[in-house]
């Protein structure tokens, strides 16, 4: 995984990290340890998995006391601009393998490793420090670690700031191995076991800056709270915390029953990082052994895992109820609909997760209502959102990929086609925001003012940034698709489907290009079209079980997507050309939404554009060693960069195409997945 070494870039300093826990929480932070976002924490806790997430432990404040001189272990970041201390120069190395680990040169003779991971099997956050070599042993006095502890108690997407409220109290075990605090009295406790001395001083820390919230326009200076320090001497060893928090557990019964026995194992247990957990464990046995044993279960746990994006790749997965779901990136994003089955084609089962993949679908087949999917879940409360047009059809095709390894059994499949026949007859005769298959062509149509229905769904306030009501051109291909697989079990929808694809045959093609329009009978003005060059359109040929468009037509397609729209990150989604095109994602909410969908690059519309790609130009000679060299080498080096071993959400549409939006983005890293199996496959066929 991700190495970095002296000498390097110092902007490498704000790279980013992730450990998640598998139920919604995670800790992240940077390779310089500043906190640049509201969202970098050690103990950032799902309360009701996946949701209603809040900050307990944002970070620390650790520094070596040795020889007479204080070394820093962290940096800070304060309002305007001031980093204190600086700890670059001493900064040897980071590695992500296997976990988030720095090598600290602090003088001449005092290197010091410092790592931290989170377990899956228990939600505990684990951090270890350790000096290297035999400097320890070698009788040059005490070396004494000080770690402050910063706590908040908020909203994951909030701010907290300095207040009486604040409970500072701890609850000491009588061993002195765990410290608890409830900062306040309706969030969970955290508990702290360590292999050190506590000792209570209460302060506040001030004024923290965190410039990528900053850069975003929004609110960016915080106050955190410390209870007090731990102590360790490092002459002694190891030195050891494991953060947690006490969670009640929470369900829901899903509104339609999957068949019985197919709960996925992977969500079979719940985690069990409570604090009295945590206390029981660390009285057991001490919390460096206690830690030394969950390194070893959850090193043991990624290895199983397979290669790099496989374990990248586990992060994006998450419980929801009594089965499973996919986070759509971190740190800021919920389980959408429309994510969680294009990511998990990839992520899932293009790796052969395929049990995770069953327990997903299951889980989400139970939310349908007047033949839709919801788009998102909210943080809070179960009431999911049902405003997309195409997280239905998404669910479909996923459906089909799954259905297709013949893992299902004879009743989960009967399940899953019964779900997608009550999408197809709720869009055929008509849902929500108008969606319906046209009497006059078949086509789905789809839109009401102020509701954003397809993928480019940017809204600020009343503004809908990109309405496309009508009928888009990558709903069809997507509402032709479903049509198409469920007429493999059911001849009845074969007509349709053939009846919509002569219509998509006839009403797509721009005369002038012979590529395809994004949208036709625009605002439901019979005729309208909208010839804005955009990526949707590569649907038709690549990203799909059955292209649409083969020979010059398909050619058209591709060739008009790379003139126009290719960038080594992914895809713009507006040509660079059009007045309404925006090349740089930044600046306020209402000029980030207003570039989002308008010329930004996404990484994962390369999957569809390199099948479509591979479809036109396949035959030819070192057409694959091409493929990988120009769309899949570049997002390969993006793993080092920005969320490292992931794949960015955005990018800039203008050059050099900075990464933007969230920095771990799970159809990024899923689509680069399946177009890996997809590579892998055809040089098997060839083979």
């Amino acid at each position: 995984m991700t190495r970095i070494e002296r000498p390097f870039d110092m902007t490498r300093l704000e790279d980013e990290w992730l450990e998640a826990d598998g139920f919604g929480g995670f800790a992240s932070g940077t390779v310089g340890t500043l906190r640049t976002r509201r969202y970098h924490a050690l103990l950032l806790t799902a309360m009701r998995a996946p949701g209603g997430r809040v900050v307990l432990v944002n970070g620390i404040e650790a520094w070596l006391e040795a020889g007479g001189r204080r070394y820093p272990l962290s940096m800070q970041r304060y309002v305007p601009d001031v980093i204190y201390p600086d700890l670059t120069a001493s900064l040897l190395a980071f590695d992500t393998d296997p976990w988030p680990t720095w090598r600290l040169q602090l003088d001449s003779h005092i290197t010091l490793i410092a790592e931290v991971f989170v377990s899956k099997a228990t939600r505990e956050t684990v951090l270890r420090w350790r000096l290297e070599g035999a400097v320890a042993a070698s009788g040059a006095g005490a070396f004494n670690l000080k770690v402050r502890p910063l706590l908040s108690g908020r909203d994951y997407h909030a701010l907290h700031h300095e207040n009486a409220a604040f409970n500072f109290n701890a609850q000491t075990s009588s061993d002195q191995t765990c410290v608890n605090w409830q900062p306040y009295g309706d969030l969970p406790v955290i508990s702290a076991v360590t292999n050190g001395v506590y000792t209570h001083a209460p302060d506040w820390y001030r004024n923290f800056c965190y410039v990528r919230e900053r850069e975003r326009g929004l609110d960016f200076s915080e106050d955190l709270a410390t209870p007090g320090a731990f102590s360790f001497n490092l002459a002694d060893g190891e030195a050891v915390m494991i953060l947690s928090a006490s969670i009640a557990s929470a369900a829901s019964a899903s509104s339609v029953s999957a068949p019985a026995g197919t709960k996925a194992a992977a969500y079979a247990t719940e985690p069990t990082s409570t604090a009295a957990n945590a206390t029981a464990s660390a009285n057991t046995k001490s919390a460096a052994a206690h830690a030394t044993g969950l390194a070893h279960i959850e090193q043991q746990r990624r290895s199983a895992l397979g290669p790099r994006l496989q374990r990248s790749a586990d992060a994006y997965l998450v419980a929801r109820n009594e089965g499973g779901t996919i986070l759509a990136g971190f740190p800021w994003f919920t389980d959408w609909g429309r994510d969680t089955f294009i990511a998990m084609r990839g992520l899932l089962i293009a790796t052969g997760r395929l049990a995770e993949a069953e327990a997903i679908l299951l889980e989400w087949s139970g939310t349908l209502s007047e033949g839709m999917l919801p788009n998102r879940f909210p943080d809070y409360g179960d009431t999911p959102e049902y405003n997309s047009v195409d997280a239905s059809l998404w669910f479909v095709i996923a459906v089909h990929d799954y259905l297709a390894t013949n893992h299902a059994k004879a009743d989960t499949r009967t399940h899953l086609q019964q779900a997608v026949e009550i999408i197809l007859t709720g869009y055929t005769n008509g849902t929500r925001f108008n969606i319906k298959a046209s009497t006059d062509d078949g086509l789905l149509s789809a839109g009401v003012p102020g509701v954003q229905l397809t993928w480019m769904d940017a809204k600020v306030g009343d503004w809908v940034v990109t309405p496309r009501i009508g009928k888009p051109v990558e709903v069809q291909a997507l509402w032709i698709n479903a049509l198409r697989i469920a007429a493999t079990w059911n001849p009845q929808w074969q007509q349709p489907a053939d009846r919509a694809l002569q219509a998509f045959h006839e009403r797509f093609t721009d005369p002038s290009t012979q590529a395809l329009v994004d949208n036709v009978d625009v605002d439901f003005v019979k005729g309208a079209v909208d010839r804005s060059i955009r990526p949707n359109q590569i649907f038709a040929v690549g990203g799909l079980p059955f292209p649409l468009l083969e020979g010059a037509a398909a050619r058209a397609v591709v060739d008009q997507v790379e003139a126009h729209l290719l960038t080594p990150l992914g895809l713009r989604t507006l040509a660079s050309s059009d007045s309404a095109y925006r090349g740089h994602y930044g600046g306020t909410p209402l000029e980030r939404d207003g570039a989002y969908h308008q010329g930004t690059v996404w990484p994962w519309l390369l999957g569809p554009f390199v099948e479509a790609w591979l479809r036109v130009h396949g035959a030819e000679p070192g057409a694959r060693a091409q493929a990988k060299a120009r769309f899949l080498d570049p997002l390969y080096a993006h793993l080092d960069h920005a969320g490292l071993d992931h794949l960015s959400e955005i990018a800039d549409g203008d050059a050099p195409h900075t990464p933007a939006g969230t920095p771990f983005q799970a159809w990024s890293l899923g689509e680069l997945l399946r177009i890996e199996n997809l590579l892998a496959r055809l040089e098997s066929i060839v083979a």
